[in-house]
């Protein structure tokens, strides 16, 4: 019997499924649309029930009608999601409260201030590898049992949308040991296991999900978990991950010195190295891949923010798409390319929702600096393609310090449909950027993961073979010159302005 291999991956505005047969060749792919809550200034939240088991029910079921599949002939399933998110759930997996989402919510500010004084420095440093951040799940953990003590009083596990799925799916409460190690720290150890002395401030260590690799089989879909998906009774089910580990995969980040770029809703980097690296400025981990360890990195702005501007600033745009017209994105191209490297002196700080790496700092403040009368609309929406060109560009510096080498880079994500933005992020970096064959990201990451799971290959390695890329966006070496002063500038503006942007108060 034909077997198939399935991966559902929930992001922050869309969840995406595809379904590969034995060759690895694409057969079905479906997309389902949700938004993302944001009550209160700073809070960022999912309903679980409705969007994370909701889509994933929905898409396994499309993808099963539009490949004219039998259920029975799926063999293995992966899910993904938003990586350090905090969901309590009761003892039958209900969820207890809406989930707390990844490092963009920052309500738990408070108690990243008291762990960091209640640790001390070096005990931080020992225990995190670098100061407390909004995307520590402990922290969220902390904010609950602070701020809702019902929520925490009832709760029966906390977890991460990868492990809600499994759990809904097989009944089995795991993580992705990588996840764990990265996002629930100070709670799980790097042997599997978790460590019990240092739940007592934040939960009973009986609250966590068992951590186990990715792609280890956990158990198989229930009987009352396949008629809400479709999918068979008995169907095989790995641990899955976070999105972006998915993605990482999908891109092929598989030895040291592969870097991945994910051009989603926020910017994520991923970066294979052949040793552990910590700095204050990123995160330093343990990899999915066996043997190695990775430095990952995050903004809290690239989609969202390229969303912004067309809805602020390009109305018409929007107009026009809806009575038939081009696609919005592609319309706010126009008379990008008359626009020099710099955008004529204009230099944006894409921090509207705070920022994550490399500054760490929850209530920077977006900035648009160097107007003049000359300036247009096409000058502001270059300039915050550049700004994301110049955060990624910080990172690469970060590890180039540490003496990474890097043989690839290379982008994934929606950001990739844009060409234009793509050739100014190698411009900037004075690099050439990958664009794999396939771009559909987390998704297609998990389904290559259930076929390494169900023995279609051997290891990661051979995962090779399956990620092909399309193109390579080379860059110019004359406008990487041009965009250095630039590069410098937008450093120095956030150190200028950070204490005034503290004294407009908490985002």
């Amino acid at each position: 019997m034909e077997q198939y291999f399935m991966g559902i991956d929930v992001g922050t505005f869309e969840t995406k499924g595809v379904l590969l047969d034995q060759d690895c060749r694409i057969i079905a792919v479906h997309t389902e649309k949700h938004t993302m809550e944001n009550p209160r200034e700073g809070y960022f939240e999912h309903d679980a029930e409705a969007v994370w088991w909701g889509d994933f029910c929905k898409t396994s079921k499309a993808l099963l009608c539009k490949a004219g599949v039998r259920a029975e002939q799926v063999s293995c399933i992966c899910p993904s999601t938003l990586g350090s998110d905090c969901l309590p759930v009761d003892e039958d997996c209900r969820p207890l409260r809406k989930a707390i989402l990844y490092g963009i919510d920052s309500r738990a500010q408070g108690e990243i201030s008291w762990m960091t004084a209640h640790y001390g420095p070096e005990r931080v440093k020992e225990l995190f590898g670098r100061p407390i951040v909004t995307g520590d799940v402990a922290a969220k953990i902390l904010w609950i049992k602070n701020h809702e003590p019902e929520v925490y009083r009832r709760t029966y596990k906390f977890l991460t949308g990868a492990s809600y799925l499994t759990a809904k799916l097989t009944g089995e409460y795991v993580i992705d040991q990588f996840l764990g190690q990265a996002s629930f720290r100070p709670l799980y150890r790097t042997d599997l296991t978790i460590r019990e002395e240092e739940c007592g401030l934040y939960c009973r260590p009986d609250q966590l999900a068992q951590p186990r690799f990715v792609t280890d089989l956990v158990g198989t879909v229930t009987a009352q978990a396949a008629k809400e998906t479709g999918l068979a009774e008995g169907t095989g089910v790995i641990t899955g991950t976070g999105d972006s580990t998915a993605e990482a995969v999908s891109a092929g980040v598989l030895h040291p010195g592969d870097l991945m770029l994910q051009f989603g809703s926020t910017l994520f980097l991923y970066c294979c190295t052949d040793r552990l690296i910590q700095d204050d400025r990123v995160r330093g981990n343990n990899f999915t891949v066996p043997g190695t360890f990775s430095v990952a990195a995050g903004t809290n702005a690239a989609g969202t923010l390229t969303r912004w501007y067309r809805d602020v600033m390009f109305p018409d745009a929007i107009q026009s798409e809806q009575n038939g017209g081009e696609n919005a994105f592609q319309r706010m191209l126009d008379g990008l390319d008359q626009v020099p490297a710099g955008s004529d002196g204009l230099i944006t700080l894409p921090y509207l929702a705070g920022e994550r790496t490399p500054i760490n700092d929850p209530n920077a403040k977006g900035l648009i600096f160097g107007l003049k009368l000359s300036h247009t609309r096409a000058h502001l929406y270059k300039s915050v393609l550049e700004s994301v060109g110049y955060a990624i560009a910080q990172h690469v510096d970060i590890l180039e310090e540490h003496g990474v080498n890097l043989r690839n880079i290379t982008a994934v994500g929606g950001g990739v449909k844009n060409p234009v933005w793509m050739q100014i992020v190698s411009d900037i970096l004075g690099k050439p950027i990958q664009i794999p064959e396939i771009t559909l990201g987390a998704s297609y990451g998990d389904a290559l993961m259930a076929a390494l799971a169900a023995g279609r290959f051997r290891s990661f390695e051979d995962l090779h073979g399956a990620i092909r890329i399309s193109h390579t966006v080379r860059p110019n070496q004359k406008l990487h010159q041009a965009y250095q002063p630039f590069k410098t500038m937008y450093a120095e503006l956030y150190l200028a302005n950070r204490d005034l942007m503290h004294r407009l108060g908490p985002i």
